[in-house]
Order: C-alpha cells, then structure tokens, then sequence
C-alpha cells in the first residue's frame, strides 16, 4: 500500500513539473518572463528586423545598445513582458556569491582595448560589476580587472565577466609584507624600488594606486601583520621576519631609498655619508634595543655589538659572534730565526654614538676586523718577534703585552674603535728549543729539590741526633749508676773471692797432700806387687822351661812339637781333616807337617805362644 502511495506521490511531482515547464513555456509564448529570487536572468536577442542597430561593431560581444547577440542588461528577479520566445532566449543564471575569507577576481570579455603596457584595466561605475552596460558606456577596458568581489551576493552578467575565487593574503604575527606590484609606472632610473604614494589602502586598491602614478616593481613601504584583501593579479607578498636589535647592540641603518640627504659626519670624516634618518645613506641616529617592520630589501640594517667585543687569533676558538670565525694563531719569526705560534685576544668596544662612522667606512663588522684588526694586530707581533730571540720573547711577555695594547689602541681610535685591551695567549715555540729550555728549567729544579733535600737531611740528622741523645741520657745516667753498683759489686766478688780462693789453696793444699800420700801408698802397693808377681811368673816360667827342656829330650824335638799341636786342636776343636783329601805322596807326613805349620801362623797371627 506504501508502496503504491511513493508511486503515486512520485507520478504526481513529476505531473506537477511538466505543468510548470508547460505553463513557463505558455507564458514565454505570450511575452511573460518570471525571474526567481535567487536567479538573474540573462538575455540573448536572436534578431532584430528593424533599426540601425541590426548588428554588434566588429569586436564587440555584448549588446547594450538593442543589437542581436548577448545582452548588456540582465533581467532581475520579477515579471517581464513582451519577451517573445521567438526573439529572446532567457537564461537563468545563480546569483555570484564571494565566501568569506575569499575575493572575487573579475576578468572582462568585452570592452575597450586595454592601455598599452598596462596589465590591468582600471575600475569603472559599474556597481562592483553588476551593470554591464554601466560598464561598457564608461568604456570599461576588457581582460584582468584591477578591483574585485569582496564577500557577498552578486547579479553578475556572465555573458560579459568570469569572477574566479582566490583567498585574501594573510601576513603573520610578528612578520611584515614585502610589497612587488605588476602595474605601474616604471620605476625611476638610478632607483631600485618606487615612489610613495598614498590612498591605496595598503595597496588593496590598485586602481587608486595606478591613478596615483604608483610604479610597478619593488615598493618601499611595506605592509603589516594582518588579513588583506590583494588583488594577486596586481600585487605580490613576501612575509619576512621583522628587524629585531638585540640588547647589547645598536642598529646601524644603511638606506638604498630616499632624497639625497645633507651630510652630517663633519669635514673630517671622509668616507661615506651621515644623514638624517628618511634620507638615502647611513643614518646618523642608530636603532636601539627592539623590533621593526623593515623593508630589508631598500634598507640594510647592521648589528653593532656595543658591549666590550673580544676578538681570538686562535685556532679552533670563535665567540659566540662569529667576528673572529676567520681568525687564526699567529706565526712569527723570531731574531734568531725560529718560527713559532702565539695566541692573541683583542678586547675592543664600539660606541653607539660611533657605529654609524664605523658603518659607513667599512660597511659592516666584518669588513672591520679583516680590513683593520687583522692586519694591524697581526704585523705588530710579527714586528716584535723579530726584534727578539725567542728566550728573550717569552721572557718579556709582560712588557710586549703592555706595549701591544698601547700601539693597537691608538691605531683603533682613528677608526672610531676604542681598543680596551688586548692579551697574549698561549706561546709554542719550536719543539727542538722548548725541550732545552725544559731540561734546563728541570735540571734547575732538580738542584733546587737536592739542595732542599739535603737541607732537610742535615736537619733530620740533627734533630736525630738530638733525640738519641735525649733518648740515651736515661741510659747514661742508669749505667753510671750501674757503673757503681758494679764496683761496689765487684769489690764484694773480689773480696769474696779472694776469701774463697784462700780456702780453696787451703783445701788444695790439703787435698794434694792427701792425694800425694795416697799416691805414694799405691806406689808402694803396686811395686810390691809387681815385684811378687814378676816373681811368680819367673818361677812358673823357669819351671815350664825346664819342663818342655826335659820333654824334648826325652820325646825329640819333632814329636814333642806334634804332641803340642794335637792338644791345641783338640782343645780347641780345629777340622783338620778335609772332606776330600788329596795326598801327594806315600805316607801323610806332608799334611801334618802343613797342618802344622799353619797352626804356627795362626798362633802367631793370635800372638799367642806355641806353649799357650
């Protein structure tokens, strides 16, 4: 059911529309046009049968005088008759609308021929574009227009403009606009950006501009942070950082723009104009501390430290101001021919009231410390080296250093420079010599240590001395004492002994006679012995003589000594038989002669006697 309702809905809407393009095409039949609210309309005449102006002049796009073709009127909202379809061709057009934030850029199909040199045609009455034919009988020129659509609602004949959207130019906060302009004027010879000229409302109106006599090119004023309607057609913004003078400096105008000026630097200064602030020159008043919305492309601002400034003729050392980024350690040569280094610093200061000389005779600080500093600082010392060895340089080092700022301040006073002071840094002679100057410095040093050393050990071996001595007086006095106590003591030992030796002689005496009278006892004893023994043996001896005497003659000598033998041997248990007995004759008298034979060694090897 819903379904068959849209259907119904949407056969009825379209219904309805037919009945509209019908009924508007009923009523152009009959003359009537209906312009709506939101809608211009814009009118094409496909003929005209009688008149003058049949036809549009050669060149010409746009009817504004009844000719056939595109017309300059344009029908407002509302009713119209007598707009016969077989005359006029009505075409509804938008209303042109510019947003916010946007400008509206015209260009003209029709209309007179620009001027020549000209890039835009200048602005008419024509109520922003809106009447054409206002436009055309003013003879507004055709191509780029100088003004434009700001922000609303136009009845814009497009037969005769094409509107193009653009933005407007914005320039930031703390930045300034660099104003370049493509119309104009040429600019002046000898002049490198155009004239001032006033009512252009910072250049957002070129026609008022162009009707000033404006030149095109590089302009000298410039134009603030904010939101500006530029016809980009007309002119070109360049956003730069504004000119900030840092505290501590001065800023030293140098201006390529401007009437030429009276010169205020006095007959003595000879070497670039002072003049007054506005004038074409170097300004004789110099900006202080702050920021300003410069041109930098028609004035030249240069930053003058006016603090002390330290300058280093050093290697690998610059200062913060990169003035000195170029300098290097100065190399001289001495008077007895060695080349060596020193390191210098120069201290110098410019007055603010001063800079603008400076400026104007050297262009900037730079140009100061190379065309002065550098040369002046550097030939001074190379000028006192060789008036010196290099002992003798190093020795004085003090005395060049103060002649050395004297010299070099009178020098920069002639350039408007104050020279505060200027200071040696590091010497580096030549390797060969510093080594003999070091060893001697060491072995002098070393003298100085021995000396002080055996200072100091004599004075040790005093307070030693001393000492020991403190510390040997106790003992000193302790073995006097004992020295004493000795004597007493040994004149007791002495006393003692003498009494004891005198009893000990006395027992000796008595001892040794005892010993003697012993002695002589067994004496006495021992031969009265030996004398009864020796005659004991005598008398055993003779009588076993006589015995063996008796023996042998009765038994023989032989048998008697076979007898003997056969004793011992059984007495003494001697083998005398072998287990395997060899016998070299008849009869064993041999064997027995050789046994006993041996025994006769053997006793005598025992010291024994056969008898024994």
């Amino acid at each position: 059911m819903e379904t068959f309702l849209y259907v119904l809905l949407g056969i009825g809407g379209l219904l309805l529309l037919l009945m509209l393009v019908f009924f508007r095409a009923f009523l152009q039949l009959i003359g009537i046009v209906f312009i709506p609210e939101d809608k211009i309309g814009l009118v094409t005449k496909k003929f005209v049968l009688f008149g003058e102006h049949r036809e549009l002049p050669d060149g010409r796009i746009i009817a504004r005088q009844g000719e056939a073709g595109f017309q300059a009127q344009t029908l407002a909202p509302g009713i119209y008759f007598n707009k016969w379809i077989w005359q006029y061709q009505i075409t509804l057009q938008a209303l042109t609308v510019i947003p916010n934030g946007k400008i509206g850029l015209v260009i003209a199909k029709d209309g007179a021929e620009l001027a020549n040199g000209r890039v835009l045609a200048p602005a008419v009455p024509s109520d922003s574009f809106q009447d054409a034919a206002a436009f055309l009988n003013n003879k507004g020129q055709k191509g780029r227009q100088a003004g434009y659509l700001t922000a609303g609602t136009y009845r814009i004949n497009t037969f005769l403009f094409e509107v193009l959207l653009t933005d407007m130019t914005k320039v930031e906060e703390k930045k300034v606009g660099i104003v370049t302009t493509f119309d104009g004027e040429p600019i002046e010879p000898g002049h490198i950006a155009g004239k001032i000229v006033d009512g252009h409302q910072n250049y957002q109106d070129a026609d008022a501009f162009l009707r000033a006599g404006g030149n095109r090119g590089l302009q000298q004023s410039i134009v603030l942070a904010g939101l500006y309607n530029f016809n980009p057609w007309f002119v070109q913004i360049e956003e730069v950082e504004m000119t900030t003078v840092p505290i501590g400096y001065v800023g030293v105008v140098n201006s390529y723009v401007g009437p030429e000026g009276q010169d205020l630097s006095g007959e003595e200064f000879r070497h670039g104009n002072i003049v007054a602030k506005g004038h074409k020159g170097v300004w004789a008043e110099p900006l202080g501390p702050g920021r300003y919305p410069l041109n930098p492309h028609t004035l030249k601002v240069e930053i003058v430290p006016t603090t002390n400034l330290v300058l280093n003729w050093a290697n690998a050392r610059s200062e913060s101001h990169n003035l000195d980024q170029h300098l290097s350690t100065i190399t001289v040569r001495s008077k007895d021919g060695f080349p060596f280094n020193l390191d210098v610093s120069q201290i110098i200061h410019v007055p603010a009231t001063e800079a603008p000389k400076v400026i104007a005779r050297f262009g900037t600080m730079i140009n100061l410390v190379s065309q002065v500093l550098e040369p002046t600082i550097g030939n001074y010392f190379r000028n006192s080296a060789q008036n010196a060895d290099v002992i003798s340089f190093l020795t004085s080092r003090k005395e060049r250093q103060d002649s050395a700022r004297e010299h070099i301040c009178r020098v920069l006073t002639e350039y408007n420079v104050n020279g505060v002071d200027t200071l040696i840094g590091d010497i580096v002679p030549p390797e060969s010599l510093m080594k003999t100057l070091t060893d001697r410095k060491l072995a002098e040093e070393q003298k100085a240590t021995y000396e002080t050393q055996r200072m100091a050990q004599e004075t040790r071996q005093a307070l030693e001395k001393e000492t020991a001595l403190a510390d040997m007086q106790k003992e000193i006095v302790q073995a006097q004492q004992g020295v004493q106590i000795a004597e007493r003591v040994a004149d007791a030992s002495v006393k003692k002994a003498s009494g004891e030796a005198q009893g000990i002689k006395i027992q000796a005496e008595a001892e040794s006679t005892r010993v003697r009278m012993m002695a002589t006892a067994d004496a006495e004893r021992i031969r009265a012995t030996g004398d009864a023994e020796a005659t004991k043996i005598l008398a055993i001896g003779k009588s076993n003589a006589e015995s063996y005497q008796l023996q042998v003659e009765a038994m023989g000598g032989d048998q008697f000594a076979r007898l003997k033998i056969m004793e011992v041997i059984g007495a003494q248990g001697v083998k005398i038989i072998p287990d395997v007995l060899i016998a070299g004759g008849e009869s064993g008298a041999s064997v027995v002669d050789l046994l006993g034979v041996k025994l006769l060694e053997q006793w005598q090897k025992d010291g024994k006697k056969p008898e024994e």
